[in-house]
This record gives structure tokens, sequence and C-alpha cells, in this order.
């Protein structure tokens, strides 16, 4: 088994890849019309999933085998209430001036202060939400007392 991407079915396409591409520093490394966009860096791959596309592009889009609601209803998906299961983590060299960028680059109604919390070693972070409600923690060293 092999991980191939981790993609977020979003609702508005491109302010999520107006978000990403300035939370990330980096354009989008491809995209495949208004469909599907990915970010690839560092091994690694996130993208973003058109919730609307293929509804709107019905003559751009075939399908085939048995239509699932649960998985398949995309529109359906991008408008269900966020429960907050799912936790994209990037780490910093610098937590401090990330999260002063971040601030800065005005993408999120909601960036927390830097938090900590100790079980095992101490960890430092502070979170943010994209465009569609998911969390986004920024984890990194931190010099300053809480």
């Amino acid at each position: 088994m092999h991980l191939g991407s981790i993609y977020l079915i979003v609702k508005d396409f491109n302010r999520s890849i107006d978000f990403y591409e300035k939370l990330l520093q980096m354009k989008v490394t491809s995209q495949n019309m208004e469909r599907f966009a990915q970010f690839v860096f560092e091994g690694h791959n996130i993208s973003l999933m058109n919730a609307y596309f293929d509804q709107d592009n019905p003559q751009l889009t075939t399908k085939k085998g048995k239509y699932v609601d649960q998985f398949d209803n995309l529109p359906l998906i991008a408008e269900s209430k966020n429960t907050h299961k799912f936790v994209l983590n990037f780490w910093t060299e610098n937590l401090e001036q990330e999260r002063e960028r971040i601030l800065s680059l005005k993408i999120s109604n909601l960036v927390t202060p830097i938090k900590y919390v100790n079980n095992v070693m101490p960890y430092y972070y502070f979170q943010l939400d994209d465009p569609d409600g998911n969390t986004i923690e920024i984890t990194g060293p931190y010099n300053k007392s809480i």
C-alpha cells in the first residue's frame, strides 16, 4: 500500500487554490481543468477536488460503476457540516515567524495564539482553518514561555 494523495473536497475551488498557494508558498503543481489541483512538495501531495465540477460539466466526465451517495455525491459532501476530525499538520523552523506570516496574509478568519502541550515532549503549535473549515495545525520550535 502506498499513499497517492490526500485530497480535500472543496466548495470554492479558486478560493481554496488561492488559500493553499499562499499557505504553502507555492503555485499549484498540476491541475485537471477546474476539477482537481495538486500541490506536490517534499514527497507529499495535497490536492483539491472541486465538489461541483462533475455536476456542472457532465459532458466532461464519464463515470462507470455503482453510484454510492455517501462517497459520490460531492456537492452534498462539500456542504456537509465539518466535524473537524481531519487535521492537516505542517511544521516550520520558526513558529512565531510563520504565525506572523499567516496573519499578514489574512487568509483565515481564525488563527489561534501559539499553544503548548507536553506529554512525552514539548509541542508548540497554532491552528487556523481553511475556506471549508478544515483544521490546519502548524508546529515548530518556540523559545518564549506561554
